[in-house]
């Protein structure tokens, strides 16, 4: 008879250990040797190189941005949303965890009977029962223990454990590329607000010159040298110059408010000092492309996504096989409290059940089918997220080689634009040529003056999109299991 028992439960432990999950391996994605919008640019990064640190906007030197990033890192509410859920992924793990072990009830019980009085009464004209009279009740105490456990055949449990355990990493994952979003956004709302506080000051500065320009033609034109037509070009181009200045502001306030949003903190009660925008743009390590794999939460979320959709498809393939449930019962009944716990009230029972689907029409094999449907899609998706993160950072390089380039030759515009005002406005002075001449000049500088703020602002938030397309400091080493 023990030899029968030890029997089947060796047989149980060979069976535990089938698992029917699809060997998996991270799908293959051919990597570039290296970028081409990095040639002859940024120096090819080698493993023991610097990279970009997880405080990436630290390389900007900016310490209020420091602090700001700080406070989003804490109040954020997309983040703690994301948090929540990953949260949530980790408890469904525990859940899952608790298919491994026996199921425990209790359902104790008290109860009294007895019978009913069986004398007759003085009224009913018939004799009563010899010896009649009530039973005496009669009471019922009951304690059992039940327990229930199905041994994780064909790795049921355990494929949904890892099935849960993937997406939890999943979670963690997305908290990260979450957080990293968010941070780059405030870190693009940042310079584009000083951006505004570089325009606010040249509009300032254009309209304290408009004004002087005013006056000269004033002074002018009552010591008969000019016409009222030139102090007329003076007044609208200073009035103007005013009115495109007041809409700046607008652009500055929207900067604002979404900052405040971002860190947590009420609108209404959050304001932000005028400063200049004089920030460049630090170096920036790219690496190489197959060091992205490992430093974008969104690539390792997609690839955590298809180890999940794996393991689900063992967990549906174990359905074809047969289920064994074991049960036990202990427990202790009489109908004396006080004996309730002695041996004579002892009971127990010990069973076993299993239970196989002979026909389904083909129900099981369509959810395999669907199941491994879904690990080709999460594949192709995967695939496709590291595509898009190769594009991201061939975009993010170029898009800051050529901006870089392109303020070079906007400051030589600039300051070509100033000679001409320069040159122009002593011609008028002297009375060579006519204040329109002027006007043409400083239009032509303040224009050239705007495109060259817009493009700063342009290269700093290319900066911080290509940290971003870079993973921001984030490594996949940091995916802890869960």
């Amino acid at each position: 008879m023990n030899t029968a028992r030890l029997s089947v439960v060796a047989a149980l432990l060979m069976v535990t250990g089938c698992n029917l999950a699809p060997h998996y391996d991270v799908p293959a994605t051919p990597a570039p040797e290296g970028y081409k919008e990095t040639a002859g640019i940024w120096q090819v990064a080698q493993p023991q190189d610097s990279v970009i640190k997880g405080k990436w906007w630290e390389m900007f030197n900016e310490p209020e941005l420091d602090s700001l990033e700080d406070l989003l890192n804490i109040n954020n509410q997309n983040i703690a949303i994301a948090f929540q859920n990953f949260m949530a992924a980790r408890a469904e793990v525990r859940g899952a965890r608790a298919g491994y072990f026996p199921t425990v009830s209790t359902s104790p019980t008290y109860t009294r009977s007895g019978e009913g009085s069986g004398a007759a009464t003085a009224h009913s004209g018939v004799a009563g029962t010899a010896g009649g009279g009530s039973a005496a009740p009669t009471n019922f105490y009951s304690l059992p223990l039940d327990a229930s456990w199905a041994p994780d055949l064909f790795d049921r449990v355990r494929n949904t454990v890892r099935a849960a355990q993937y997406a939890a990493q999943v979670s963690a994952a997305d908290l990260e590329n979450e957080r990293l979003a968010e941070q780059a956004s405030l870190a693009e709302l940042y310079f584009q607000l000083r951006g505004q506080d570089a325009l606010q000051d040249l509009f300032n500065r254009t309209i304290d010159a408009d004004r002087q320009n005013l006056d000269l033609t004033k002074n002018l034109y009552q010591n008969g040298i000019d016409s009222q037509e030139a102090v007329d070009q003076a007044d609208v181009t200073l009035r103007n110059t005013e009115a495109t200045a007041v809409g700046i502001a607008t652009n500055r306030a929207i900067f604002e408010h979404a900052i405040a949003t971002l860190i947590g903190t009420p609108a209404s009660s959050f304001a932000m000092p005028v400063r200049m925008l004089n920030t460049q743009p630090p170096p920036i390590p790219v690496g190489v492309p197959s060091q992205l794999l490992q430093r974008r939460p969104d690539i390792a979320a997609s690839e955590r996504t298809i180890a999940q959709a794996n393991a689900l498809i063992g967990v549906q393939k174990a359905a074809f096989f047969p289920s064994v449930s074991l049960t036990g019962s202990v427990g202790v009944q009489s109908s004396i409290l006080s004996k309730l716990f002695t041996l004579p009230a002892l009971i127990w029972s010990l069973g076993a059940s299993a239970s196989e689907l002979l026909f389904d029409g083909g129900q099981r094999s369509a959810t395999v089918a669907q199941f491994r449907a879904q690990y080709e899609g999460d594949v192709a998706a995967y695939r496709q997220t590291v595509l898009t993160a190769f594009q991201q950072v061939e975009d993010g390089v170029s898009t800051l080689r050529i901006t870089s380039d392109q303020l070079t030759q906007q400051d030589s515009a600039v300051a070509a634009a100033q000679r001409f005002v320069n040159v122009a406005t002593t011609r008028y002075k002297t009375g060579l040529d006519p204040y329109l001449n002027v006007i043409t000049a400083q239009t032509t500088l303040l224009s050239d003056q705007q495109t060259d703020v817009t493009l700063r602002v342009s290269e700093m938030v290319a900066a911080v999109q290509l940290i971003q397309a870079l993973g921001g400091g984030w490594d996949v080493s940091r995916l802890a299991a869960q």
